[in-house]
């Protein structure tokens, strides 16, 4: 397919990695150990969207603190995986689980550990900021920095492609 748009149409899972992503990657390290990352509340509002319109949405990240723990709480997010070294394994048995297709993930990432999962996934996409490895595989790369809105992009997309964006249920959070 030349086009990345053409694939939307078959994405029914959200897989992303944390930070530089969802975040914008700076970490703030309080005198008390616990790592505070910024997040976008827009990147939050699309991922409960598509967790109620019955999309899979997953995190792999590398990182883990308690404050990510509670907000993919406060989203909804089930699958969420930290602490993790080898995201090509989690991604691999995360399909395995779901009975899911490679063709169905949409991931995105935005460095080096995500570049193996980003050639399997059916629309691999990037933040703007992601480094140049990841940007020269990636089948999408948002106008969005990671943490500042590139979930929400990608999410809207696929909703929209589907028909499924600005329905009654978006009214809500």
């Amino acid at each position: 397919m030349a086009n990345y748009k053409e694939r939307l149409h078959l994405i029914n899972t959200f897989i992303f990695d944390y930070d530089g992503v969802l975040t914008n990657g700076q970490i703030i390290t309080l005198p008390t150990g616990e790592a505070l990352r910024v997040a976008n509340v827009k990147d939050g509002y699309t991922l409960q969207l598509a967790i109620k319109k019955n999309y899979k949405v997953a995190i792999i990240s590398g990182g883990t603190a308690i404050s990510m723990i509670k907000r993919f709480k406060t989203l909804n997010i089930e699958d969420v995986f930290l602490s993790v070294d080898n995201k090509i394994e989690i991604f691999n048995q995360y399909l395995k689980d779901n009975s899911l297709l490679p063709e169905n993930v949409l991931y995105m990432g935005d460095d080096i550990p995500d570049l193996a999962v980003m050639k399997m996934a059916g629309v691999a996409a990037c933040p703007a900021d992601a480094v140049e490895e990841v940007r020269r595989v990636a089948h999408y790369i948002s106008h969005q920095k990671g943490g500042e809105g590139c979930v929400r992009d990608v999410i809207e997309q696929v909703l929209k492609i589907q028909g499924k964006w600005m329905n009654d249920d978006a009214y809500q959070w």
